[in-house]
């Protein structure tokens, strides 16, 4: 009532009271319906305007009393004060309008929050129902209903059904009214039917119907194409509607399927570049509004882009967005006013001073603040801080006030487009990796539990496993879709984005974005898509236009798949090619042809570090995109310059050529970060399951072998990337090394082969650093239990002896020295790897690659013989003998000899763990063998395996003692026999066989043959500076030493180890064998070699016994013998039949292995060979001592040593061979001891050999032949009487040695000299040398004494006798005694005089008992003519001899005289007559001082003789008178000589007085005062012989001859000559006996009577 008065003041107050009233809720429905028509009246009078507003809310709010037409009522009261000229009023009503409206639906939620129980079955809602046929909904819930329909009603500018009296509407206010319901209430629609109606029948064709101007509008066509003028669309409602519909899909999308097709195709349209700048926009905010959504965006892909005739809206969305993108870079947008100049900037800091006028460019003092933006070809867009990332906060769509289109700033567009696409990448991966993430877990789950209990039932796991699986099916199929529908359009877009961004933020987002992408499609098995968003990576990581073949073919097949968006094209655009970004660093590209440099900028880095990062985090699900990867990387690192380190990191290194590497400071801080990430990135290889690592291997080893290609053929720097990365994976990936091996180092083999050094360098770096790696860690179970791994770890090694780079062979050595120091101990089965290893070297290989090979070999001997398999050590035997064969390095090939020799020492030492191992090895092969049925097949077969490792040795041992270098052979040598001599005794007895026969005769053969064929050329030096000496200057006689060596060798093994060789079946054979060597050693025309082996001969024969005590064995030797005697046929003949062979010593083997045993040796057996032995030891004097044919320079002549010592040895072998040495075999034997003294020296040899001419010293070969016949002798002398008829052959022998005192023996044609003459040239020593023939005088003067001495001891032996022995004696010794002073020397003819008289007294009795046999017969004239050559000799003696000399010589004479009174005269009757007429001859020819009527020098010194001529007169006077002549004829040839002696005397005289007489004044000549005072001694000496002869044998003839001369020699007195005149006194004086006083007649006849 207080109302209805209108009067302000009262309609105030009682306004107040009513809301008073209602505030406490005492109003009813009634009271509420009387309020709001009392309102309704005031409102129609324009009173309180705002105080009704007023109550009408608190009327609402407060209690729930207003329905139905009272609430109609009420809230048409609202809008009709909203359309007021007040503007408050207005603004209060419209704010009312909307509080009411909330409010209306509040109730309903409230309502059903109270029946809630109640409503269980919802009545379904008839489609043709009256609208007003709201019957089913509850009071609250119908008010809201006719509320909302009304609204629909009035936007589509039709007639309200419920709120009756509207006068008017806006569109814009109807639409938000619509906007707000729909957005606060939206349970409300989904739970009531009815409402879920009228959305579909009401609000969105009412939607659609609003749109149409926007749809049909083209920005710049002519109206005049269409007959009716296009409405513009008009930003208000335009945006309104976009809010409605943004509502719509976000809250009831699952009602309205069909609907939102349309809206999302509506919205997709607005984004089309002929629409206005402001509809594009704020269609962009309304699909950012959806992008940030991703449950919703997965809604639409399952409803629209997977069924099957339906748009596919998910797709055109993003694809929409990337045209959009493009479009904004294509065509300027008109919103735009400010045309963007192109902008042409340079990035050097050349010119940083142009001014230039960039839109981006803010000018802030001094300096340039750049803002972040895009730029493509020109044109310039900056990037606004649009939107928080994840959510679509809208600018445009929030102008609710602005009725004109707003103007948009530049680049706006862009920016919500470019949020756009990072939510959306951002929402659909993580919801799918989420979504992923739970599935695996699940699954997992799943496979655990079925796993774990192994009883249940199977069907029931797989059953859930099914379900499991077919629903993550369901899942995947829209994850794949997803993705498959978004990425072209994303990446387009991305792509482009990249390209142009400028801003390091803004790429990192689209960095980011690409790669959660490429990780996204990786884990979904999308392979296409993944390599797209990589290979995009990829390319931005590289400089523009870089040519890398991976990503252009990739980019080529994507390029070709243009899609298009509604008919509308839309191409992959490349990247621009001006690049406004910071340069950070210049490098070379990785390419085959040098090219220029290129450029990295900052964003080039971003890339790359997006790409390692990728790589890093998503390597599992990266599989073949690895090579894409891999190969940017490749290429980066190239161009940024780092090249590999230690274990295969990246170190910023400089460029090996061209101009180098210019890297920036902001980059150079980055490289080693970049260096780190890409290490972490292969450390985390460790991770990633079998398969992705075989990808990453793969794509390593692929991109390697392009790396090698591009090395080919020029020596560029290669590019290691690959290389070193692949060592990197392997070394973290060692747990599971095996999966790997293979193939990585299968490839790294191949990088190891690579004619570049450098790639070639790595490739081994990587190998051996991987196989240390793979040995040092400790696996599980570890590699001494597993043995298949250690030899494939190993393997590589020994594959890499296939490549003959010698910068590799020296890695893998150093590698296997590392090896071993470290590993050494463990390496157990993989030691004939190793070994393998060190044996493949090749002399050819270099100095370095042995002497590090041998490095190793040394270390193996030294530290690990022991702790290898003993089978291993037959291999260390063949290295170490292969080194000793390398001609690089002599000293190796020396120090390998000594280890050999380490190596025997080691069996020696642990020979008896090494024959057990080595026993249980055999027999194990052995069962092998004969499962498969073959034969076992190893060296020196039949011997145990202990013994057939020292045969392996001593066959090495043995081929070193051939090798072409000297040192080497004789170190060799002198090893091999220390060894059998130190260790031999450790061989079975049945392997000395194998012994002598294949390694000591074997090697026998071979020396001999190559000293044999040994060049004679002269070495000039031994390389160096070293100097040769003469004796070894040329390899003939290098070569000997070795046979020397070779041959004492064996001989001593003979000799030491005969109680071993002897019960061995064929000793015989084989010693047979070692003569044949001795004497073709002997014979060689080689002096060293020849005396060696006589020394060797020595040696062997110096054995007496065969066994000495100290190395007697235990047991007899036969039963040492191996051999079993009880053998049956089979396995002899089996045995025989793996030796067989056509040679003799193979048959001997074969026999030696038969079933008899060997024969122990007995004595006959021994004469045997010492008979062989002789036979050879004549050989061998025959044939040196025979002399040459022909003479020439080069006449190979044996020294003296030689035969020396060959004729040493006759004595011992004789011991022995004695009982059978035959005539025949002592003229051998004369024949080489004539032979060995005639052989003459060479005049340089000569001074060693005799000390001077001067002294009689005999030379050791003739003590030695002496020695050798005194040995005969001796032997006869004790032998049988068979053997005493050699007497007379020694005889012969010892005097043809006793000519060699006047005539040396010839040697062959040789011209000798003799050695007082021959030149000592020492100094030209390759002068031809002389022949000085020797000395022989001592030799024959000891030869004459031992005949006088044997002769004495033998004269009486029937073989002497027979063989006229004395005859040959005295026919001797004529030669020297006719010589007498001719002789070469004194003694000899002296020495002569006394053998003869020594023998003569010797031999004449005896010569006198065999009168009557005539044995002597030819003696007698021989001894004779002998005395007549001795006494009365032709040659003069020397002019400087002293008195004293021819007084001694004359009393030799004297003796022989004396000889002839006292045993031949006085047996005259038992010589013959001849010889008895001779020799007084001759005395009648002594005792006449003058034998010629010619003066002569030569008489001169029988003047000295006058003792002689006294002598002989005697002699002749006393057999002359001797009365005991017998038979008259003697005494008639006494007295025969003396009438002739005095008649001579007489004529002397007389001629002498007749010359004195005619001569006068004038003395005579010296001769003929010489001859008077001869005859006058002579004359004196008869006086005074008859003197003391007995009277009665003076002839009175005689006594009247000699008294004759007296008148005569009275005459002579007046002779001038003092000297005559002393004699004729002296031969005056013996006269005064004959002056008797006249006697009486018969003193006279007394003295003539007789």
């Amino acid at each position: 009532m207080g109302c209805g008065t209108k009067e302000p003041k009262i309609t105030q107050i009682c306004l107040a009271a009513i809301q008073r009233l209602m505030s406490h809720e005492v109003v009813s429905e009634a009271a509420a319906g009387n309020i709001i028509n009392m309102l309704w009246q005031l409102m129609e009078n324009s009173l309180e305007e705002l105080k009704l507003l007023q109550t009408v809310l608190v009327l609402l709010t407060t209690n729930t009393v207003v329905h139905d037409e009272a609430l109609s009522k009420a809230i048409v009261l609202c809008f009709r004060l909203h359309f007021t000229k007040d503007n408050i009023t207005n603004n209060t009503a419209a704010a009312t309008v909307r509080q009411v409206v909330t409010v209306v639906f509040e109730r309903v939620v409230a309502e059903d929050e109270r029946y809630k129980d109640a409503i269980d079955q919802p009545v379904p809602v008839q489609g043709n129902s009256n609208r007003r046929s709201v019957s089913t909904l509850k009071p609250c819930a119908k008010d809201a209903y006719m509320l909302f329909q009304d609204l629909c009603q009035l936007v589509n500018a039709d007639a309200p059904y419920w709120l009756v009296g509207m006068t008017e509407m806006t569109r814009t206010f109807g639409l938000e009214l619509l906007e707000s319901v729909l957005n606060d209430f939206p349970q409300v629609f989904l739970q009531h039917q009815e409402f879920s109606f009228l959305l579909k029948e009401r609000v969105c064709p009412l939607v659609i119907k609003l749109f149409s101007p926007n749809i049909k509008f083209r920005q710049g066509s002519s109206t005049s194409s269409s007959p009716a003028p296009v409405e513009k669309p008009y930003f208000p409602i335009c945006m309104r509607l976009l809010r409605v519909v943004s509502v719509l899909i976000k809250q009831f999308y699952s009602l309205l399927v069909t609907e939102c097709e349309i809206f999302l195709s509506l919205l997709v349209k607005f984004l089309d570049a002929d629409k206005p700048q402001w509809l594009r926009a704020v269609a962009v905010e309304s699909i950012h509004r959806l992008c940030v959504q991703p449950q919703l965006l997965r809604s639409f892909c399952q409803s629209y882009d997977m069924k099957q005739h339906s748009t596919k809206v998910f797709r055109d969305i993003v694809n929409a967005l990337g045209s959009f993108i493009q479009s904004l870079f294509l065509v300027p947008s008109t919103g735009n006013t400010s045309t963007t100049p192109n902008q042409t900037g340079s990035n050097t800091s050349g010119n940083t001073g142009s001014a230039q006028t960039n839109p981006g460019v803010l000018g802030m003092g001094g300096g340039a603040t750049v803002l972040p933006a895009f730029e493509y070809r020109g044109t310039w867009i900056p990037i606004l801080n649009v939107t928080v990332q994840g959510s679509a906060k809208a600018t445009y769509l929030e102008m609710l006030d602005k009725v004109e289109p707003p103007t948009i700033p530049e680049g706006y567009a862009m920016s919500v487009a470019f949020h756009c696409l990072l939510d959306l990448v951002r929402g659909i991966t993580t919801m799918i990796e989420g979504e992923l993430g739970e599935a695996e877990i699940v699954s997992q789950t799943t496979t655990e539990t079925t796993s774990l209990p192994a009883q249940s039932s199977e069907q029931q796991d797989l059953q859930s496993v099914s379900d499991q699986s077919e629903k993550e099916l369901v899942s995947r199929a829209v994850w794949e879709e997803m993705v498959n529908a978004c990425w072209c359009g994303l990446l387009a877009a991305l792509s482009l984005l990249l390209d142009a961004s400028t801003d390091e933020a803004a790429t990192e987002n689209i960095l980011k974005a690409e790669l959660t992408m490429a990780a996204l499609c990786g884990r979904l098995c999308l392979v296409t898509s993944r390599d797209a968003f990589i290979t995009a990576i990829c390319k931005g990581s590289l400089p523009p236009h870089y040519a890398l073949t991976v990503l252009n073919s990739t980019t080529a097949a994507l390029s070709s798949k243009s899609y298009s968006i509604q008919g509308q094209n839309v191409q992959m655009i490349s990247p621009s090619s001006e690049s406004h970004q910071q340069v950070v660093a210049v490098g070379q590209p990785l390419a085959l042809q040098p090219q220029g440099t290129v450029m990295l900028t900052s964003k080039n880095i971003q890339c790359m570090r997006t790409l390692l990062n990728l790589a890093h985090c998503h390597g599992a699900v990266l599989g073949t995109s690895w090579q894409l990867v891999l190969a940017t990387l490749q290429h980066l690192v190239w161009i940024l310059g780092l090249k590999p380190g230690v274990g295969g990191a990246l170190k910023p290194g400089r460029a090996v050529e061209g101009p180098s590497t210019v890297l920036t400071t902001a980059v150079m801080t980055d490289l080693p970060v970049i260096s780190n990430i890409l290490s972490r990135l292969f450390e985390s290889s460790q991770y990633l399951d079998d398969v992705s690592l075989h990808h990453l291997i793969n794509a390593l080893c692929s991109l390697s072998l392009e790396a090698m290609d591009m090395a080919y053929g020029n020596n560029k720097e290669p590019s290691l990337f690959a290389v070193a990365k692949l060592l990197e994976t392997g070394l973290v990936n060692m747990h599971r090394i095996e999966i790997l091996w293979r193939p990585l180092t299968g490839h790294l083999l191949e990088v190891c082969q690579h004619p570049n050094s450098r790639m070639r360098e790595w490739g081994a770096e990587a190998l051996t650093s991987l196989i240390k790696a793979g040995l040092t860690f400790s696996h599980d179970p570890p590699l001494s239990q597993n043995q298949r791994l250690q030899l494939l770890l190993l393997n590589p090694l020994k594959e890499l002896s296939n490549i003959s780079h010698p910068d590799i062979r020296i890695k893998q050595l150093e590698c296997v020295l590392q090896i071993l120091q470290s590993q050494g101990d463990s390496l157990g089965p993989g030691w004939p790897l190793v070994l393998g290893v060190m044996g493949a070297i090749r002399s050819d290989q270099g100095e370095s690659l042995i002497r590090t090979a041998f490095q190793c070999l040394q270390l193996v001997v030294t530290d690990f013989l022991p702790t290898m398999p003993c089978t291993c050590l037959q291999i260390v035997v063949e290295v170490a003998g292969s080194f000793g064969l390398h001609n690089q390095e002599l000293n190796i090939s020396l120090t390998s000899i000594g280890l050999l020799w380490n190596i025997s020492d080691y069996f020696f030492q642990r020979g008896e763990i090494i024959e057990k191992e080595l026993n249980k090895e055999e027999a194990l092969l052995q069962k092998q063998a004969e499962e498969k049925g073959v034969m076992l097949n190893r060296p020196f077969h039949p011997a145990p395996p202990f013994d057939c490792l020292w045969l392996c040795l001593y066959a090495k041992l043995g081929e070193l003692c051939v090798d072409p270098r000297p040192a080497v052979r004789k170190s060799a040598g002198q090893t091999l026999f220390s060894t059998i001599g130190a260790h031999g005794t450790l061989l079975q007895h049945s392997t000395w066989h194998t012994v002598i026969w294949k390694v000591l005769f074997h090697l026998l053969d071979r020396v001999r043959e190559s000293s044999t064929t040994a060049d004679k050329e002269k070495i000039e030096s031994g390389g160096g500076n070293i100097l040769i000496h003469h004796s070894r200057d040329t390899a003939e006689k290098q070569w000997a030493e070795t046979w020397v060596l070779t041959l004492a060798g064996v001989a001593r093994i003979f000799n030491t180890r005969r109680y071993l060789l002897q019960p061995l079946g064929d000793f015989s054979q084989a010693w047979d064998v070692l003569l044949d060597h001795i004497q073709s050693a002997a014979l060689s025309k080689n002096n060293e070699v020849s005396l060696a082996a006589l020394k060797s001969f020595q040696e062997i024969l110096q054995i007496v016994s065969p066994v000495r005590d100290a190395e007697k064995p235990d047991t007899p030797p036969a039963i040492n013998v191996s051999v079993p005697v009880v053998v049956g046929t089979t396995t002899a003949t089996s045995l025989g039949r793996s030796f067989m062979r056509t040679d003799s010593i193979g048959e001997r083997i074969g026999r030696y292995n038969g079933s008899e045993p060997p024969v122990i040796t007995d004595e006959i057996e021994d004469l045997d060979l010492w008979w062989a032995a002789w036979n050879s030891w004549y050989r061998i004097g025959s044939e040196s001592t025979r002399p040459p044919i022909t003479c020439d320079k080069l006449t190979f002549i044996p020294s003296q040593p030689f035969l020396t010592a060959l004729i040493q040895i006759f004595p011992a072998l004789y011991q022995h061979i004695k009982t059978g040495f035959s005539m025949d075999d002592l003229q051998k034997l004369g024949v080489i001891l004539h032979g060995a003294v005639s052989v003459p020296i060479s005049s340089d040899a000569s001074p060693f050999i005799l000390p001077s001419y001067t002294e009689a010293v005999l030379t050791s070969l003739q003590e030695a032949v002496l020695t050798a016949l005194d040995v005969l002798q001796k032997a006869i002398c004790v032998g049988s009487e068979s053997m005493q008829i050699m007497y007379p052959a020694i005889f012969d022998q010892l005097l043809a040695f006793v000519e060699f005192s006047c005539k040396p023996p010839q040697y062959g044609q040789l011209e000798t000299k003799h050695i007082a003459n021959a030149k000592y040239n020492q100094i030209q020593l390759f002068a031809p040398a002389e022949w000085v023939a020797l000395n022989y005088v001592p030799f024959a003067e000891r030869s004459l004494e031992v005949v006088v001495d044997l002769y004495q001891k033998t004269a009486c032996h029937k073989a002497v006798v027979t063989e006229k022995v004395l005859q040959n004696i005295i026919k001797t010794l004529r030669i020297p005694l006719s010589l007498k002073y001719s002789c070469p020397s004194e003694s000899t003819w002296k020495l002569a005089v006394s053998s003869l008289l020594k023998v003569l007294s010797i031999g004449l009795p005896v010569a006198r008992q065999h009168a009557s046999s005539g044995k002597f017969d030819s003696m007698w004239p021989e001894l004779a003519n002998t005395f007549e050559d001795f006494l009365f000799t032709k040659s003069t003696p020397p002019d400087n001899l002293s008195i004293q000399e021819f007084q001694k010589n004359e009393s030799i004479d004297v003796e022989v005289v004396q000889l002839i009174s006292t045993e031949i005269l006085p047996y005259a009757n038992f010589i013959p007559k001849e010889f008895v007429g001779q020799i007084m001859t001759m005395l009648n020819k002594g005792s006449i001082h003058s034998q010629s009527s010619s003066f002569t020098e030569a008489e001169i010194d029988i003047r000295m003789r006058e003792e002689f001529s006294k002598v002989c007169f005697e002699t002749l006077l006393q057999f002359s008178f001797s009365n005991k002549v017998t038979t008259p004829q003697e005494g008639y040839i006494s007295r025969m000589a003396l009438s002739v002696l005095l008649k001579r005397s007489q004529d002397v005289l007389h001629r002498y007085i007749e010359d004195e007489r005619l001569s006068g004044k004038c003395p005579l000549p010296r001769q003929q005062v010489t001859e008077i005072i001869f005859v006058l001694k002579a004359v004196s000496t008869l006086i005074d012989s008859l003197k003391k002869t007995q009277p009665e044998n003076v002839d009175a003839n005689t006594w009247a001859q000699v008294i004759a001369l007296y008148p005569t020699l009275v005459e002579c007195i007046t002779c001038s000559s003092s000297e005559v005149c002393s004699a004729l006194k002296e031969a005056l004086v013996p006269f005064k006996d004959f002056m008797h006083p006249p006697a009486s007649k018969n003193i006279c006849l007394r003295l003539e009577s007789p």
